[in-house]
């Protein structure tokens, strides 16, 4: 007999998929109303002093807006934050770009069920530009407790165990961004573009944009470059150069009749013009600022790892840390400037500290490479393995100092599989939020291999979703009786098949 839905002409998404799947068992398993209890103070409403009230909502104490004078009613509703929350975890688990996110959800019971959706509903869960704002809204603390809640989730459902979370293995790697290749002339031309773009957005009239010109001399310089020319081609490169400091002095001279307003918006561009002139005139930097690589990220690093295939890498260094066993990752940290890879580990042991701190667990030892040898004085408390140490190391150390490698096809998975490989969210806190959410996708993606291994029970779940969709009690006793049935098979089989086990 088949259960009353709530919805004549609609079926339950519990009725179209199979609960015994992975997702499914994680979305029940995920404690959604602590996730939600937890970042709803992050998106509060607020007037636009700034002034906000206290109250008690859904999720307890909250901060309400006060009303500003003559604001209106009218607004989209806000959208359930689990279905937020679980888009987030569905992009970065499986590989989806925001728009494919969105479409690829609205063709899948599987992922509309993980959302929390009650029946399949075949369009898109909301715009793909509502992500960007809600990472924003999140912050990198939304995050953080984000990737916290995995790792409960693991010790919970006894994936792993809780004291392994105090043995951690540490790397950096870099998070490229989303930028093209740095080249001088790619650099000079962009300015050139950009000056042009803001005089006329100023009301500045310019004697000459040379756009004709910086065309041509940016093909020139591609194509001398590729055939080895480099007289040719640095001549070519004076010639930008000459270019946009001939547009930036013209723009600086008639600015300086005009507002404050104008001369604020213009401050940026014109610095960034100057700074590319200098360095695109000499090799060297320029005093301690450092190089600009790309004109809309002026943030970004040239790191290099030492590698032969890619020796330069343009991005932001990223802390990664996970658990000696098991593979779990516990920490992730984006560490802007480029800083050595030792003075990373103390604000990365601390991350990982605060989230676990719900679990009552703090990571006591640390096992990395050379690159964090001498920092023993600014992470006191914390017992740091590596190969410099072998000789003082015990045996029991030096096998699990072994493991230490382990990190490296972790860190592979994270860009080939998790986005992880380019960055394309703006400024420093979008490296920030990417770098986490990498981590929190490559979690759940944990968590699903983990339940297909240990074979995490379901059937209780099954229940509860039949119970609620019944409408009478014969059709529930119905149901109870055929779980029974069910029940009983399955511990036949799996008796039967112990006793073949041990045969």
């Amino acid at each position: 007999m088949t259960p009353i839905t709530d919805d004549f002409f609609r079926s339950r998404l519990d009725q179209m998929i199979d609960l015994r799947r992975p997702l499914p068992v994680l979305a029940s398993r995920l404690p959604w109303q602590e996730i939600e209890a937890s970042i709803a103070h992050l998106f509060a409403k607020k007037v636009r002093a700034g002034q906000t009230l206290e109250d008690v909502d859904l999720f307890g104490p909250a901060l309400t807006a006060l009303r500003a004078a003559g604001a209106s009613n009218a607004g989209r509703p806000r959208l359930p934050l689990r279905l937020m929350i679980s888009l987030l975890y569905l992009k970065h688990a499986f590989d989806e770009s925001d728009e494919a996110l969105a479409q690829r959800w609205s063709e899948t019971p599987a992922w509309q069920y993980f959302s929390g959706q009650d029946y399949f509903e075949n369009r898109l869960p909301c715009d793909p530009t509502l992500l960007v704002k809600f990472r924003r809204l999140l912050g990198e603390e939304g995050v953080e407790e984000l990737l916290a809640r995995t790792l409960e989730a693991a010790v919970n459902l006894k994936l792993i165990a809780k004291k392994e979370l105090g043995r951690i293995i540490v790397d950096s790697t870099v998070q490229e961004k989303a930028i093209a290749h740095p080249t001088d002339s790619k650099l000079l031309e962009t300015a050139r573009a950009k000056l042009v773009q803001a005089a006329k957005e100023e009301g500045i009239e310019l004697k000459q944009t040379f756009a004709k010109e910086g065309h041509l001399l940016g093909y020139k310089a591609g194509r001398y470059a590729h055939a080895r020319q480099f007289r040719r081609m640095r001549k070519v490169i004076n010639r930008q150069r000459t270019i946009v400091g001939r547009l930036q002095r013209e723009m600086a001279r008639k600015m300086s009749s005009m507002g404050q307003a104008v001369q604020e918006a213009l401050g940026n561009p014109l610095a960034k013009a100057t700074r590319l002139i200098a360095q695109t005139a000499s090799k060297k930097a320029i005093g301690k600022a450092p190089k600009l690589y790309s004109w809309h990220e002026p943030q970004v690093q040239c790191i290099s790892k030492g590698k032969s295939r890619t020796p330069y890498e343009f991005g932001v260094k990223v802390g990664i840390a996970m658990t000696l066993k098991g593979n779990l990752i516990v920490g992730a940290r984006a560490f802007p400037s480029n800083p050595y890879d030792g003075h990373t580990l103390r604000e990365q042991v601390e991350q990982s500290s605060i989230l676990m701190q719900d679990l009552g667990v703090q990571p006591q030892t640390v096992y990395a490479d050379l690159g964090y040898r001498g920092v023993e004085q600014d992470n006191a408390g914390i017992s740091i393995k590596h190969r410099g140490k072998f000789k003082s190391l015990t045996q029991q150390e030096k096998k699990h100092l072994k493991r230490r490698q382990a990190i490296e096809p972790i860190i592979g998975h994270l860009k080939a599989d998790h986005r992880m490989n380019r960055c394309h969210l703006k400024a420093a806190l979008g490296d920030s939020l990417h770098a986490v959410l990498c981590a929190a996708g490559y979690n759940i993606r944990w968590l699903l291999r983990m339940i297909v291994k240990k074979g995490v029970a379901f059937l209780h779940t099954l229940f509860l979703r039949l119970q609620k969709a019944t409408a009478s009690s014969a059709i529930a006793q119905g149901l109870r009786e055929k779980l029974d049935s069910l029940a009983l098979m399955m511990n036949a089989n799996l008796r039967h098949q112990a006793f073949g086990v041990i045969g």
